[in-house]
Order: C-alpha cells, then structure tokens, then sequence
C-alpha cells in the first residue's frame, strides 16, 4: 500500500481536483490521509463528502493551526502502507504517477525517489510545461540544489523507517529530504512530469525573500553547518533556483 499525506489549510477552492486526481490514479492500493489543518472554509466539508464515497480516504481535523510539519507528521502517525507519498492539497497528480513512480522504485531499488513536474497558475494555465530533474541526489548536492517537489516525492519506510519531518513552519520537506539523505542513502529522479504545482499568489512557497530565509535558517540551525560552507552551499542553490526558474533544469 502507498500511504498519501495531504495536508490542507484553507484549500477548499482546489482540494477537490487534488483528491480526484489520486482517486483516477492507474494504481489503486493506495490510502488518502488529508488532514485538515484548522481551516477557516469549506475544504474540510468537501473532503468528507468524497470521503463517504471511497474509504480509501480519511479525513483528520487538528484542534489548532500547527502548521504543515505538525499536520503531516500527524497523518505519518496514521499512515499504515510501507510507501509515503505526499501531494500538497492544490497541487495536481497524472493518473499514472503513481504506478509509473513505483516501478520505478522497484527497477532502481530505490527507498526515495522524485519526479518532474509542469507549474500551473492558480486557474490552472500552464505555466512551465517542465521542470527537469537530477537524475540522482546526495546530501552534498541537495544541500545546493532546489529539485525535490514535495508533492512528487515516495519514500519506501522499509528503507528508511518510521521519520517525521521536522517541526518547522515553512521549508520542513526540504528539512526532511536533507535529514533522509544524511545517512549516505541517494535519491532518484523520474525525468517523467507526474505532478503539477501550482502557484498560488501570497502563499509560503511562493515567497521568494521567505524561501532564501528559510533555506539559510535550515544551513545554520539544522544541518548546522559552517558559515563559509553555509555561503558556499547558498550561492550554488541561488544559481541552480535561477536555472531551474528559466531554464526548466
């Protein structure tokens, strides 16, 4: 089974399209954990209602606004498949992202792996049809690098056990995927695009000054690094951002 963690906060305008894109997946051993992190509309409610229709979907409602690591690790609690594979509660999956994803996994024996994706604005206009992928990532690497999208990622808890993502407010996936590879284990890219993000204006991911904050906040407090090597790893992850935005690789 693949466990997918959704967390939502206020997604009522996009969560269904989310949802359906996982119920028309061409693989069907999957369960759906949305966890709806205090929203103020009606994202929980429209969760539910396609909930009653597949129970392949639970939903879970947290008293308080934690934020997205809290909500997510609290849908890792519940998780029982041996796979974990995230979709933020905007963002879009191709049908065969997950079949195509878990072979593979299973080809490359692969515990982690990524995939390509298309950007999309908020009413769903193609914005970048591609965003080229590393073929494979290291912690030296992902330290300067921008390629992992939290809602292409599967991870195999064989290989790497029962994790929790860090209890940070914004840049915990990024936080997590550095945390995984640590270890000296790689993770693989899909040059496949399985997933489409999806740009909401005002939101924490869309934060260009917030994104370089919070990507220096993770060099120097989490993975305590050094100060030179902290610039050193920051200069070459504004370059490949840069790239990544105009080039598409």
């Amino acid at each position: 089974m693949i466990s997918i963690i959704t967390p939502i906060y206020n997604d009522g305008k996009y969560i269904e399209e989310t949802i359906r894109s996982v119920i028309s997946q061409t693989y069907e051993d999957w369960e759906m954990i949305v966890i709806d992190d205090d929203s103020k509309d009606d994202g929980p409610e429209l969760v539910q209602r396609i909930a009653n229709t597949d129970p392949r979907i639970r939903l879970i409602s947290m008293p308080e606004n934690v934020g997205a690591a809290r909500a997510r690790n609290w849908g890792l609690e519940e998780a029982c498949g041996r796979y974990i594979a995230f979709i933020d509660g905007d963002d879009v999956w191709k049908n065969e992202k997950l079949e195509c994803q878990l072979d593979f996994m299973k080809r490359k024996k692969a515990g982690f792996s990524y995939t390509s994706y298309s950007i999309v604005s908020e009413d769903g206009v193609l914005l970048k049809r591609k965003v080229t992928v590393p073929k494979v990532l290291d912690y030296q690497k992902l330290l300067k690098n921008t390629a992992i999208g939290c809602s292409t990622v599967m991870i195999d808890r064989q290989v790497f056990g029962d994790f929790r993502m860090p209890d940070k407010r914004a840049g915990q996936d990024t936080a997590t995927w550095l945390m995984l590879l640590r270890t000296g284990s790689y993770a693989y890219g899909l040059d496949e695009i399985l997933a489409s993000y999806r740009l909401v204006k005002g939101s924490v991911s869309n934060n260009k000054f917030e994104a370089l904050k919070r990507t220096w906040e993770t060099y120097r407090d989490f993975e305590n690094l050094g100060l030179l090597f902290s610039i050193y790893c920051f200069i070459q992850y504004i370059f490949n951002a840069l790239r990544r935005r105009y080039l598409g690789k």
